[in-house]
């Protein structure tokens, strides 16, 4: 693609996240059930969106690493294959691999160890010593959120300023939101924070595939991930 045909692209998928946090905040004051069982709902419009965006950013990711091959990048091609995996990786979690698409039945050991009886990993519940282990509400809950906003909001405000981030990020070819990407997860965190209705954070992770997809579209970094 050409630099203009990307750069079109960020804009629709920026005016598209700042049409979803409009619609966000719209529908939590016209009704938090409708808010709740349908326009947040499982296996809803959020929801799928979610999937198709987390799907594509894989696959912008994975034209990136074909594109740092051409290059000789040994290293920039291996860890953006696999970051490419991780994103597809999130896209089948997203929806259990498809299972209540295709409607096949959930084996007997997810039934046992899966908290929501479905095909996938991030629902799992691990026994220890200490009690069960909710993978959901620790490692991909408030662990992967901060995770996220460190590298949403401080990554592309450090990057440019401090020379051993920038080195690293480099090197490992992170792609590096930019301004315009941490303002608006700084935008969507505080509206997720202000509203209080369940299913908020479907839309949470709605907008993070629609900025990781313009991220890899287009970051701050470029020319040493693309």
């Amino acid at each position: 693609m050409t630099l203009s045909t990307i750069q079109r692209l960020d804009k629709i998928l920026l005016g598209v996240i700042g049409a979803v946090l409009v619609l966000t905040v719209g529908i939590f004051f016209y009704s938090t059930d409708f808010f709740s069982l349908t326009y947040a709902r499982e296996d809803g419009f959020v929801e799928y969106g979610t999937a198709i965006f987390l799907f594509l950013a894989s696959v912008v990711l994975a034209m990136n690493a074909r594109s740092l091959k051409a290059r000789g990048a040994g290293l920039a091609v291996a860890c953006t294959v696999f970051y490419t995996l991780l994103f597809f990786f999130a896209a089948g979690e997203e929806i259990s691999w498809g299972q209540r698409i295709f409607g096949w039945e959930t084996g007997e050991t997810f039934q046992e160890i899966n908290k929501q009886q479905e095909t996938n990993l991030h629902n799992l519940i691990v026994p220890t010593p200490w009690g069960d282990f909710h993978l959901a509400k620790t490692l991909f809950g408030p662990i992967l959120t901060t995770i996220l906003l460190l590298y949403l909001v401080f990554l592309p405000l450090l990057y440019p300023r401090v020379g051993w981030i920038k080195r690293l990020a480099d090197k490992f070819a992170v792609p590096v939101p930019g301004t315009r990407h941490a303002v608006l997860a700084l935008a969507a965190s505080l509206v997720i924070a202000a509203i209080d209705v369940s299913r908020k954070w479907e839309v949470y992770e709605l907008i993070f595939s629609l900025l990781a997809t313009s991220i890899f579209l287009l970051p701050q970094n470029r020319d040493k991930t693309t």
